[in-house]
């Protein structure tokens, strides 16, 4: 493909190095070096949860009236988008009869819809309960490995990204989920809109011009979903890293994301 292929400059700089790391030439270490995944869960959290504690939102629960019915979990699982639905077909498969497992069919009804029917207090209450249960976190951790988070590195990495672009593919991944769908635009159609603006490092193209024509793109496509037209979580953090150099996420990092600050290192 395309857009998989490493330039000829890339390829010799890897070949002299030895190295394969993050981004082209680099011997960094990518957004999957557990300190670096770390602070992608804490940027995530700043945005979904308000909190730089990511391991404080295993119980999470709640409707926060975006169409998506149940936002829940660490990255904020969707009972509406089916990717609750995954982490709880999972935890069931390694728990069997959990407290969770009975809310089964109700989720299958109601993925693709904002609806509550056979959830309710008694399905966010599980929720939470369950939380306490290492089965049910490492559950969401392997459905966020699984759906967002490897996907999101392996593309960028492929397109010659660092860490810091690695994270905003995966938060992209996390938001608005890899295809479009009814009323929203996806990743795919987001780096497309990037490409044909742009060429990322792999191609030759300097990374971060790259990262701004995807930021543009992602911009807009926030801009077309009501209930996600704050585009702080992009312009007063992500764009902030771009522009002062942070390709790999060096800290200290600092951002405002709808209205509140943060602060990591």
């Amino acid at each position: 493909m395309k857009h998989r292929r490493l330039a000829l400059a890339a390829v010799a700089a890897l070949l002299l190095t030895g190295c394969s790391g993050s981004g082209a030439g680099s011997s960094e270490k990518g957004l999957d070096d557990p300190a670096k995944k770390d602070i992608a869960m804490r940027l995530v959290s700043s945005a979904e949860n308000s909190s730089l504690d990511w391991k404080a939102q295993y119980g999470y629960v709640e409707d926060i009236g975006d169409g998506r019915g149940y936002t829940a979990g660490i990255i904020g699982f969707c009972s509406g988008t089916g990717d609750l639905l995954k982490v709880v077909e999972r935890y069931t498969a390694d728990r069997p009869g959990n407290a969770l497992a009975g809310f089964l069919p109700a989720l299958r009804a109601v993925n693709g819809s904002d609806s509550h029917a056979g959830l309710g207090d008694a399905f966010t209450g599980a929720w939470a309960e369950a939380a306490a249960d290492p089965v049910f976190r490492s559950a969401q951790d392997d459905e966020r490995d699984r759906a967002y988070f490897d996907p999101a590195v392996g593309r960028a990495e492929a397109d010659g990204l660092g860490a810091l672009g690695q994270f905003i593919y995966y938060d992209a991944y996390v938001m608005h989920g890899y295809a479009d769908a009814a009323g929203t635009v996806g990743f795919r159609t987001i780096r497309d809109q990037a490409v044909a603006e742009a060429e990322p490092p792999s191609e030759g193209g300097d990374e971060e011009t790259y990262l701004d024509a995807f930021l543009d793109a992602r911009v807009a496509a926030l801009r077309k979903e009501p209930s996600h037209s704050d585009t702080s979580r992009v312009e007063t953090a992500q764009r902030v890293f771009v522009r002062e150099g942070k390709l790999q996420l060096e800290t200290p990092l600092v951002w405002k994301v709808y209205g509140e600050s943060f602060r990591i290192g």
